[in-house]
């Protein structure tokens, strides 16, 4: 796999972010960075994005959850932030994004985690948690789901799986701006361009959409059923905290809540006002969500 490593000076003084870098690498010698803050000893709150953002997308809950004495890890997925790209969009598949996650979590040996997954972060964190679930206490969902390409995925998907295939250059800040529900200001949308410095450290994010199950013989969809088999019995605390404004994930929350037995009795919101990048528009409130759910 031929690697590409976004320069360094590409993150220096980016707006609201004052994070420092941190690295692990997988068993096939990628270099992964994540965020580490708060107490060592805390307990572990795993932040996982998703396309086409990092970790960035995390900066308004990171301190709140670190000052609440959790430790806060928010791990950059590979093609993305400050981790390995690569340049062949072939060397992408779900199950090696999948294991490179894996590879971090016992790497690191983070256990009790409380799993918080948006986007794909859900498509790869929910997997990490039916395989790993003795590292896992509790999970937040929010605007993400587990497809198996059993049932037809919503319209939006496909127009916007379409888009990121026949646009000649994926604008990731318009992305991003167009899935939120308020104002994002511009320092912002350039640290989500930062990852980025030309076109070919894309390709990650060029095959994200394409590898989401949406027909019953997806390459995925053998290992999510079976990932379904496990959290149909996940009966440990499982909140949803889904936005009103999300096309692509809408009534998602409800089938977990009908699926997942740890749905059960839980305080699940709806945070009103907030589109697909609900971090971006709610983060503190999410931060208080997550940080009420964690007692």
């Amino acid at each position: 796999m031929a690697v590409l490593r976004t320069p360094d000076e590409r993150f220096v003084d980016l707006f609201e972010w004052s994070f420092e870098p941190h690295y692990a690498s997988t068993k096939d010698g990628l270099r992964v960075h994540y965020v580490d803050e708060g107490p060592r000893d805390g307990r572990v709150v795993l932040l996982m994005h998703g396309e086409p953002t990092w970790s960035y997308l995390y900066r308004k809950m990171i301190a709140p959850l670190a000052a609440s004495g959790m430790r806060v890890i928010a791990p950059d997925l590979i093609g993305f932030g400050r981790s390995d790209k690569l340049d062949a969009r072939a060397d992408y598949t779900y199950q090696r994004h999948v294991d490179w996650m894996a590879n971090v979590l016992e790497g690191l040996d983070l256990q009790e985690i409380t799993l918080f997954c948006q986007d794909w972060g859900g498509l790869i964190g929910l997997r990490l948690v039916a395989e790993l679930g003795e590292r896992f206490a509790r999970v937040v969902a929010s605007n993400t789901f587990l497809p198996t390409g059993d049932t037809k995925l919503p319209d939006a998907f496909f127009e916007w799986q379409k888009f990121s295939q026949t646009v000649p250059a994926l604008p990731i800040a318009q992305i991003i701006a167009k899935g939120c529900a308020r104002p994002i200001d511009e320092g912002a949308l350039r640290a989500y361009e930062a990852p980025f410095p030309e076109e070919r450290y894309k390709e990650g994010a060029r095959q994200f959409p394409l590898l989401v199950p949406s027909r019953p013989d997806d390459p995925a969809s053998a290992a999510n059923r079976s990932a379904w088999e496990v959290l149909g019995r996940w009966d440990k605390p499982w909140l949803t905290l889904f936005s009103d404004k999300d096309p692509i994930t809408a009534g998602a929350d409800k089938l977990l809540h009908a699926l997942i037995p740890g749905t059960m009795g839980q305080d699940h919101r709806t945070i009103r006002g907030a589109g697909h990048f609900i971090q971006e528009d709610a983060g503190p409130e999410l931060a208080d969500e997550i940080t009420r759910f964690m007692g």
